[in-house]
């Protein structure tokens, strides 16, 4: 699965970065009002791509990590970082880190590429200190499994390192089971042009076909935002 995400993110690194680029100054305005920091922070960035996160968090906190599996993101996040934000090569189900060794950690639009989102959201607890944050951002799957059913469907065609989309109950639940306090929680609706959606994932020929015809006729997506203490 890991060298299967690696060649799409590498093939499609150039779009994923103009992407951030437009989205940039929206993303720092959204983090800015929802994690309160101090500016003494050092910050992890899990599943960083070319650094979206990581950017927006830099002029809030003391140090920003930002770790990706591809190295083709990391190069071009390292080509326009701040100087107080190190892009390292790692697995975000796997961190490399010692326990506690983080006041925030957080995860942006990463989970449902990753087949096993609970690792991921247990290593973020685990390296994240007590009384500290973790912030976790990713679309939300429909409450009724069969529009779930047909969203995954659609995504998995459109993208095969696509895994699931999760509900937010879903979500909750891994919270719950590492002993994470949600402090709040904030729901974002996001219209999505679909030839621009599929380009981004570098589908075409007879796949964007299938992924066209399994698409939403009006694709509006829920993006939850979930900010978590740490006891």
């Amino acid at each position: 699965m890991h060298d299967a995400t690696r060649a799409r993110f590498a093939a499609t690194a150039d779009l994923i970065a103009a992407q951030q680029e437009r989205r940039a100054v929206e993303l720092a305005a959204r983090v800015r009002e929802f994690v309160p920091l101090t500016g003494e922070e050092r910050a992890l960035d899990a599943g960083a791509g070319t650094g979206a996160l990581a950017f927006a968090l830099a002029p809030l906190v003391r140090e920003v990590v930002a770790v990706d599996l591809v190295p083709e993101l990391l190069e071009r996040g390292r080509a326009k970082a701040p100087a107080n934000v190190t892009f390292v090569e790692g697995d975000a189900e796997k961190l490399d880190f010692e326990r506690a060794s983080f006041d925030l950690a957080g995860t942006l639009r990463t989970l449902h590429h990753l087949a096993r989102p609970e690792l991921v959201v247990a290593e973020l607890a685990r390296v994240t200190r007590p009384g500290g944050l973790v912030l976790v951002v990713d679309q939300i799957a429909p409450s009724d499994p069969l529009a779930a059913l047909d969203l995954n469907l659609f995504e998995s065609a459109r993208d095969p390192t696509h895994t699931r989309v999760l509900a937010d109950v879903d979500l909750r639940g891994l919270f719950e089971s590492n002993s994470l306090v949600l402090r709040t929680a904030e729901f974002v609706r996001e219209q999505r042009e679909l030839d621009p959606y599929l380009d981004l994932a570098g589908c075409e020929g007879e796949a964007r076909e299938r992924a066209r015809a399994l698409a939403p006729s009006d694709y509006t997506a829920e993006i939850g935002w979930y900010l978590l203490k740490r006891p």
